[in-house]
């Protein structure tokens, strides 16, 4: 009897994209863009780097050079509710208009203060709690079966099938006075009267913590599964205990991983405008809602664009501290 050999889905599926990928090249339209990008001495691997840079000018760059101009400009009636950043004078010159006031005014102005310290304080705790609930969700996943290890990821990120907007409502109709768990807490007797949850921080912080879990989880299961299990095995034939092995190598090692992850979350979760606009008090003072109102209800886009600019300037700061970082581990390690 002949053995009949079976060929993986992925490699069949790498396979057939790869077929696909050589007859698009072979097709007419593709030899002459390959004999004018040739002519041009531009190679196939300059066009691939530029992609990703032309992409960051046009959807970075350029609207970031947009907003930097309008948070210069003054307020007025009109469209746009900006002036202009320049003019021509009569004599044929330019005349350049720079109003530092926007910035000033958010030193003064206690509200953007009390919005940022609230943002950052909301973000952090957040991406506390999305740590302590990620960590032991991704090192389950990590050491769990090859067979179980695929469906586990697929429930981490099957949320994401599902629009943004779904899954916070799906929260409103859980955490609301007649909602599931509150009906549910009253019928098994736990409670007399409904618990209030919507319209808090608690409710808050359950949206934000459940909408960038996964972007925690992630980044700690890819360092958590290239461990080399050989090192506790070791430390624990040298009398280390279970936890003391895991605090001595498996989170300095994963360490990488939960900074990834906490930028991951931070990172948007400072900007968050629709989780605490549904889920959120009226109190819940937020730098996203702040910006919306500026832009949205009051016109005033030059105030509000000088209030994101600040925004994204407190945001670069853990990015650099995250790059550094990356750039010291990569640096040692090669020095090892």
């Amino acid at each position: 009897m002949a053995k009949v050999s079976y060929v993986p889905l992925g490699r069949r599926v790498s396979a057939g994209i790869g077929d696909f990928l050589q007859l698009c090249m072979e097709t007419p339209p593709a030899r002459w863009s390959a004999d004018v990008l040739r002519r041009l001495g531009i190679t196939g691997r300059s066009v691939v780097i530029a992609i990703p840079w032309i992409w960051l000018l046009l959807f970075f760059l350029i609207p970031f050079v947009i907003v930097l101009k309008i948070s210069f400009a003054d307020t007025r009636l009109g469209v746009p509710p900006y002036t202009a950043l320049w003019e021509w004078t009569g004599d044929h010159y330019i005349q350049l208009k720079l109003n530092i006031q926007n910035y000033t005014f958010l030193a003064k102005d206690t509200l953007y203060i009390d919005a940022f310290l609230s943002s950052l304080r909301v973000a952090g705790v957040s991406t506390v709690f999305c740590l302590l609930i990620g960590y032991p969700m991704a090192y389950g996943i990590a050491r769990a079966s090859s067979n179980w290890r695929n469906t586990l990821l697929l429930l981490i990120v099957l949320p994401f099938w599902t629009s943004f907007l779904v899954r916070v409502y799906a929260w409103i109709g859980l955490l609301r006075n007649n909602g599931l768990i509150n009906n549910v807490l009253i019928g098994l007797g736990i409670i007399d009267e409904p618990i209030v949850m919507m319209q808090t921080d608690f409710a808050m912080y359950i949206g934000i913590v459940y909408s960038y879990l996964p972007f925690m989880i992630l980044p700690l299961y890819s360092n958590l599964e290239k461990h080399d299990n050989t090192l506790l095995e070791a430390a624990v034939d040298l009398g280390a205990t279970p936890f003391r092995a895991f605090m001595k190598i498996t989170l300095p090692l994963s360490m990488p991983g939960i900074i990834a992850g906490s930028m991951l979350v931070f990172i948007p979760a400072v900007g968050e405008f629709v989780i605490p606009r549904l889920l959120g008090g009226t109190d819940s003072l937020m730098i996203g809602r702040v910006l919306w109102d500026e832009f949205f209800s009051n016109r005033n886009w030059p105030g509000a664009s000088a209030v994101a600019i600040m925004l994204l300037l407190v945001l670069v700061l853990p990015i650099m501290l995250f790059q550094r970082y990356q750039a010291q581990e990569s640096g040692g390690g090669a020095h090892r």
